[in-house]
C-alpha cells in the first residue's frame, strides 16, 4: 500500500507528540523522516520510529531538551543536545554553523550528547538557499569492524556535501563510509533476504550474507569489503568522521557510542557525552563571487554529465541526481512501505490509541 506524503507526516508527528515532544520538534523530526523516505533512503525514513521507540521506551530519550551552546568563538561552537532525539539538535547546529558563516566567512559546529539524526544530506542542504556549501558528518552504532579486526568498533558514519549550482541543480554527495547502511540489513531481514557477500562478517571475522548476523555478534565491513579493494580507505574514512564527530564536540567516539539498536549492549564506560555530530556552513563569496562559482560548477556538472557512458549504461550521473529524481516520483505516486514496516507502525500506533493505514 502507499501512503501519501502528507499522511505520513501527520501519522510521525502525532506519534512523536505522544511520546511527549512539542509540536514544533516533532513536526521537525518528521520532516527529516520523510526527507529520507522520498529521496530514496528508506532505510532512514519511518522505518526508523521504532528504534526511536524503544529508546524512549527504555528512558533514553530527553522528549523536553535543553538543546544549547556550551563553546564557541566566532566561528567555530560546541553544542550540547541534552539526550534528545538528533534531528533536534541537528537543526540548531547546522542553522549556528550557517549563522557564524554568514558573520565571518565559515561557520563549523561540533555537536554532542545526541543520537542518530536521520540522513546527513537534509542538513547538508540547509546551506544551499544561502549560497553556501554545507558539510555534515556523524558517528554512529558500533556495527563496524575496522580493517583486519574481528570486533566492530566504528558507526557506518556517514558524510554529506552540499554545493550549489546556478542552472544546474546542486551537488549533493550524501553515503555513509560503508557499502550499504545498517537499515538495509534490517529491510533484508524483513523480506527474508540474504544481504550477499562483502557487507558483513561474523563473529570471527569470516564472511557473511546473513543480514541477522550483527545481532549474532557480526559486524558490518567499511567501504570496499576487504584490504584488496581498498577496506582500509573506507576505515580511515570512517575514523575520520568518529574524530570530527566525538573528539572535537566531547561525545563518545567508536566502540563507546550509545547504539541505536537493542541487540548491542550500553557500555557501563564512556568517554564523553551520547553521540556526535559535525556541521559546516562555507559561503562562496568568502572564496569567490558567488555567481562566478556557481556558473562554474555548471560547467563542472554539464562536463561530467556529458561522460560517454560505459556500455550497458545510459548516462553518467551527478551526486544528487538519483535522490532528486526518486523526490519527484515519490512525491507523485507516493510512498511504498513494505509490509512488516506497516505492522510495526500499526503496533506503534496502537501504543498510543491512534491509527495507521
Amino acid at each position: 500500500m502507499k501512503h501519501s506524503y502528507d499522511y505520513l507526516f501527520r501519522f510521525t508527528t502525532d506519534i512523536l507528540v505522544k511520546m511527549g515532544f512539542t509540536p514544533e520538534d516533532s513536526a521537525q523530526c518528521a520532516k527529516v523522516f520523510l526527507a529520507a523516505e522520498v529521496r530514496g533512503f528508506a532505510t532512514h525514513g519511518v522505518i526508523r520510529l521504532g528504534d526511536y521507540y524503544k529508546l524512549w521506551e527504555a528512558g533514553r530519550i530527553n522528549t523536553k531538551p535543553n538543546v544549547r551552546i556550551v563553546h564557541q568563538t566566532p566561528s567555530t561552537a560546541v553544542v550540547d543536545g541534552d539526550s534528545t532525539i538528533g534531528m533536534i539538535p541537528a537543526k540548531f547546529s547546522m542553522e549556528l554553523a550557517i549563522k557564524k558563516a554568514r558573520e565571518v566567512g565559515t561557520g563549523w559546529v561540533a555537536t554532542r550528547n545526541s543520537c542518530n539524526f536521520g540522513i546527513s544530506g537534509y542538513y547538508a542542504m540547509m546551506a544551499l538557499e544561502y549560497d553556501m556549501i554545507g558539510i555534515t558528518m556523524t558517528n554512529a552504532s558500533p556495527l563496524v569492524a575496522p580493517t583486519f579486526s574481528a570486533e566492530a568498533m566504528l558507526g557506518t558514519n556517514p558524510i554529506a556535501i552540499a554545493i550549489p549550482a546556478k542552472n544546474q541543480p546542486p551537488f549533493v554527495a550524501d553515503f555513509a563510509t560503508t557499502p550499504i547502511n545498517r537499515g538495509k540489513f534490517t529491510i533484508a531481514a524483513k523480506k527474508s533476504e540474504n544481504i550477499g557477500f562483502g557487507f558483513a562478517q561474523d563473529k570471527n571475522g569470516a564472511p557473511s550474507d546473513d543480514p541477522a548476523i550483527l545481532e549474532q555478534g557480526g559486524s558490518m565491513l567499511p567501504l570496499g569489503g576487504d584490504r584488496a579493494h581498498g577496506s582500509h580507505k573506507g576505515y580511515s574514512l570512517g575514523a575520520i568522521v568518529d574524530i570530527f564527530s566525538a573528539v572535537f564536540s566531547g561525545a563518545n567516539f567508536g566502540p563507546f557510542v550509545p547504539p541505536m539498536v537493542s541487540y548491542l549492549p550500553v557500555l557501563d564506560k564512556k568517554v564523553g557525552d551520547g553521540l556526535g555530530h559535525f556541521f559546516g556552513a562555507m559561503r562562496i563569496d568568502a572564496f569567490q563571487e558567488a555567481d562566478h562559482f556557481k556558473s562554474m560548477m555548471d560547467v563542472w556538472i554539464e562536463t561530467f554529465r556529458n561522460a560517454k557512458p560505459a556500455e550497458g549504461q545510459e548516462r553518467v550521473l551527478i551526486p544528487g541526481d538519483p535522490e532528486r529524481e526518486s523526490e519527484a516520483r515519490i512525491m507523485a505516486e507516493g510512498i511504498q512501505l513494505i509490509p512488516q514496516v506497516e505492522v510495526d507502525l500499526k503496533q506503534i500506533a496502537d501504543r498510543f490509541g491512534l491509527s495507521f493505514g
